[in-house]
């Protein structure tokens, strides 16, 4: 049977170099994704991401199974990621959360299925007014809603990333998504792709 992340980390902290090894192959993919859409930036998500499991290893000895080993490692993540932005270290994400603007830069994650390229184009088009309505957020509502929308994360979890309460993360998610509510109702009312003269009636 598989170990799980807190057995691995115990093993991590009894000397086992190999299962340090298994938690960064299974989590370094994952890790940097979420620091790239912090940072916009895909060489400082992968510097941030070793400093990250850099960070991990040093605290091995005193590490304790308090919670999911992925909230311990978040956590970390996102305060790097959050300090790196405040010190101008690296440049904050402007448009995009998933895919970079130019189109000889790394992409990091792979393209959904395909589909007739109008339905791509309106499909990005309007994928990057949501995400650019995301990065406009306060800082704290932005990481909520990355790792709520983004890694899936429950109430929980997120609320013991960012140390607050369940009801002040639902309150701050509230708020988030009621702000992004109103700047993507433009978004909203306007209709899917669509050929142009198709509805009209002759």
């Amino acid at each position: 049977m598989a170990r799980s992340d807190v057995q691995l980390m115990l093993d991590v902290k009894a000397g086992d170099e190999l299962s340090f090894e298994l938690l960064l192959k299974k989590y370094r993919t994952p890790l940097v994704n979420f620091l790239y859409r912090m940072v916009k930036d895909q060489a400082a998500a992968e510097d941030l991401a070793q400093e990250v499991f850099l960070r991990v290893y040093r605290a091995r000895k005193e590490y304790s199974p308090s919670a999911k080993f992925t909230t311990w490692l978040f956590r970390i993540a996102t305060n790097l990621a959050l300090n790196a932005i405040r010190d101008g270290r690296y440049r904050q994400m402007q448009i995009s959360i998933d895919a970079p603007r130019d189109e000889d830069e790394p992409v990091i994650e792979i393209a959904a299925q395909e589909t007739r390229a109008d339905d791509r184009l309106i499909e990005r088009e309007r994928n990057e007014m949501i995400r650019g309505a995301i990065l406009a957020l306060p800082e704290k509502q932005r990481v909520a809603v990355i790792l709520h929308k983004y890694e899936e994360m429950d109430y929980g979890q997120i609320g013991r990333i960012l140390g607050c309460s369940e009801s002040a993360l639902k309150s701050l998610l509230f708020r988030a998504y009621e702000t992004l509510r109103v700047q993507l109702a433009l978004l909203v009312a306007r209709p899917a792709a669509q050929p142009a003269g198709e509805g009209k009636q002759s």
